[in-house]
Parts: structure tokens; sequence; C-alpha cells
């Protein structure tokens, strides 16, 4: 029988490339997202790739009443939980909205779930949960910490999810922990829509290639990291698609299984930037502003962990997620 997996926040940036995968996969998937950060045009991009359309529900995973419908309506086997706030400086600013949407939607959707006796999660976390990290590349056993209130509201979920996984023998839950998602389908077709100014580096730089910016913004460049700017490991978001399914397999096999999801390489904003020029056959202006509040010199990970518990490795590299990320630039200079 086909598996139905639940996919919150599905059509957003990484939502919508796991939604195209597992669809390929031949898993049967409800999409609930209340667009908040995302456009229904994704889907409808993910239907025409994958041949065959997710269902989808506009709504918030704070929503109680809502969710418990969903369960009791489609026999849900595993849930996929992208949904989300995620930008670090806005959560500096709106602290209440990070830990409204993100815990407390958290904490509904697993009251939810346990309500429905849908015991299977891999939750979306983010490698901010280290803090500033003593030392690279960071492994999953280092301490865990948070420098602004986006970290803290993702490491407060894995807490509240491995406390379930103590209490119940029946949960199965993946935390992947993310480095930096860059790059987009090789269609062209879906690929990174951020509202307003971009937070993330690879659409700030898109935009000022395709035009849309009049020049880069690097936030500090008196780092310790070798050119003074922050280095960080860049995972293409198709890898990190492919690693949410190769999670939601190995929980066949694993109660509680925690990961770091990156490339083991750390590259610095100016090697971004360069390696982007390549990309786009053209020169990028760029000027050093200050350094953002919770930024950290250096972070980058290494991934022999995930190999070992959900037998997955990154297959694509730098060049493949700037000519990927350029493709999708090129194709919908306004976005979707």
């Amino acid at each position: 029988m086909m598996k139905k997996i639940l996919v919150t926040g599905g059509a957003g940036y990484i939502g919508s490339h796991t939604t195209l995968l597992l669809l390929q996969a031949g898993f049967d998937v409800l999409v609930l997202d209340n667009f908040c950060n995302s456009k229904p045009e994704a889907l409808n991009r993910v239907s025409r790739l994958a041949g065959r359309s997710p269902h989808i529900i506009e709504g918030d995973i704070r929503n109680y009443d809502l969710l418990n419908q969903l369960f009791s309506d489609y026999s849900i086997d595993s849930v996929i939980h992208f949904a989300g706030l995620k930008a670090v400086g806005e959560s500096v600013i709106k602290p209440l909205d990070y830990y409204d949407n993100n815990v407390l939607g958290s904490l509904t959707l697993l009251q939810a779930m346990a309500h429905a006796n849908v015991t299977n999660i891999v939750f979306s976390s983010s490698a901010t949960v280290y803090g500033d990290p003593q030392s690279v590349p960071i492994s999953e056993d280092f301490p865990l910490s948070a420098t602004n209130p986006y970290g803290a509201s993702k490491l407060h979920i894995e807490v509240m999810l491995q406390d379930l996984c103590r209490a119940d023998p029946n949960w199965r839950i993946a935390i992947l922990r993310y480095f930096n998602p860059a790059g987009a389908h090789e269609s062209g077709l879906i690929g990174e829509d951020p509202n307003g100014m971009p937070n993330n580096l690879m659409p700030f730089i898109a935009q000022v290639a395709v035009g849309n910016l009049k020049e880069l913004s690097i936030f500090g460049n008196d780092f310790d990291t070798r050119d003074g700017t922050g280095v960080r490991d860049y995972i293409h978001v198709m890898d990190l698609a492919e690693g949410h399914l190769a999670a939601l397999i190995a929980l066949d096999h694993h109660k509680l299984i925690t990961c770091n999801l990156g490339t083991g390489r750390g590259y610095s904003v100016l090697d971004m930037v360069r390696a982007f020029e390549v990309a786009c056959g053209k020169q990028l202006p760029y000027r050093i502003v200050e350094r953002r509040l919770g930024d950290i010199a250096e972070s980058y990970t290494d991934p022999t962990h995930a190999k070992a518990m959900i037998n997955w490795l990154p297959r694509r590299g730098l060049e493949d997620i700037c000519i990927d990320h350029w493709r999708w630039q090129q194709m919908n200079p306004n976005g979707y």
C-alpha cells in the first residue's frame, strides 16, 4: 500500500524540493502550509515535474482542530515537519513570533499526532543548535546552545522530541540538523523565493546577478577566518531533500536518529561570490557592512554520522549549487 506522508511547510524552499522527491519515489503526499513564507505556485510546479500532485491543505500547524481533522480524514503514516519561521536576524527582533510559531506549532502538531497514534516524524532542525562552536568540523556530540531565538526554538523542539522518544517506545523520530541549503532543482522550475530582501546569501547573490539588487552586502570582514568573511557549509537543496527521504526510510530500523546534513566543506562569503561569478559570467558588486546580530565566524560539519545512520552522503558540489541557482534565478527573475 502507498504510504501517505504529511509534509508541513511543503510549499517552502526545502519542503517543495522534498515533496517532489517523495512524489517521484511513489509516496502519497499531503502538504499543509499557511503560505506565510511560500507560494502555492511552487506546488503547481512540483506537480508538473512529478507528473502527479500532492493533496494541498491551506492551514496552520497551531490549529489543533484542523490537524485532528487531517489525521482523521487521511490515513497518514509519517510526518515530515518543515513548517516554521527561519530568519535568524528577524528572530532577534521578534522572539515571541518564533517561540509561538516554531515551538508552540510543533507542540500542537505532536499532540495531534499522539492523539491519532501517528508516531513517525522527521524534523527539520538546524546547525544553529550548536551556537558558536569551539571548533570545526561540527559533529553530532558537540555541546548544544543557541546564539539567537531561531536556534533556541529549534533546540526546544529537539528536547521535546527526545523526551517524547524516552517516554513512549512507539515513537520513531529523526532530527536533521541542516547546515546552509542553497541551489535549486536542475529544471529551474522550483527554487528559493524569499519574501522581500533575502536573508540567505545565495538568493542575495543571485538577485544582484540578475539585476534586481544593486550590490551584495557582506556582513562583516573581520571574522577569524582566512579572508575575514563568515565560513559556512553550503549544501545543495536536492541533497538535503534526499536526506529526508533517507531518514524516513531509516526510521524503519531506528527509534531516534540525530544527524547533521552538510558537505563537510566550509566556504567563505567571498568564495561563494567568486563561484557564482563563474556560473553567471559577470563580476558582482559588493560592499562590506556591519556584522549581523547572532552571526558566528565558522560553521561546517562532518557528514560521516549521516552516512552511518541513514546511508546518505551529499552528491553535489559548489559548482552545481551555483549553476542550478543561477538557472532558477534567470528563469524566474521575480520568483514564482
